[in-house]
């Protein structure tokens, strides 16, 4: 019973187009957060910055996260179909961009519309998707700093200012030690061992031979 029951309840957890509700008019709720990962302080300081930017340039982005998606979708398909549904006209898309994360496996997607394109390139969007968002979810899942960042890079980039291009990785260096690893300091007793044992053999065939030698004398 048990089984069934959770074989049953699984699909529930799946967020499906279906599942979002149309936006009004003149609805300003910039962020829709059904995966429940973002704080009420970020959330609030990323909604006043979109909206901000709707005032002053009349571009509108949403954020959207969910933690699964349906069978079979991707969070390509989920953002296209999302932002047909709340757009569903050339020209109501026109000043739009949406942005979806998917909680379970952190994939991101984007889509905009065409106006927007003009500053928003096809090239920045990929961007905000697969590095902008993708580099804080990377070192731990977080995801205020990469809807944060994000905002801030969107609205630099359509309040017409120059892209601040996506967050810089750099590799860790190496510090020096004046400690030894577990590794080095086995290495190390093994290579001790190594040169005992082949002392050892050099030598005690050599004092067994002059024992002998001495003993027959």
């Amino acid at each position: 019973m048990v089984l069934v029951l959770g074989l049953v309840a699984a699909p529930a957890n799946a967020t499906g187009v279906y599942q979002i509700p149309n936006l009004t008019a003149g609805d300003r709720a910039w962020i829709l957060d059904k995966a429940e990962v973002l704080s009420r302080l970020n959330e609030g300081a990323i909604s006043k910055n979109l909206d901000d930017l709707a005032k002053t340039t009349g571009n509108q982005v949403r954020f959207v996260t969910i933690h699964r998606l349906d069978y079979g979708e991707t969070v390509q398909s989920f953002t296209n179909q999302l932002f047909e549904k709340w757009f569903p006209t050339e020209e109501a898309q026109a000043n739009q961009t949406l942005l979806v994360i998917d909680s379970l496996t952190n994939d991101a997607a984007i889509r905009s519309g065409d106006k927007v394109k003009s500053v928003l390139t096809d090239e920045i969007a990929k961007s905000v998707a697969s590095e902008t968002v993708q580099v804080p979810l990377r070192e731990g899942n977080k995801y205020n700093q990469a809807l944060a960042d994000a905002s801030d890079r969107l609205v630099a980039v359509l309040s017409g200012e120059p892209d601040p291009g996506p967050p810089q990785v750099t590799d860790t260096l190496n510090v020096a030690r004046t400690f030894k690893t577990a590794e080095e300091t086995d290495t190390d007793n093994a290579t001790v061992w190594v040169i005992g044992l082949l002392i050892a053999a050099t030598v005690i065939p050599m004092a067994t031979y002059f024992f002998y030698q001495g003993f027959s004398g």
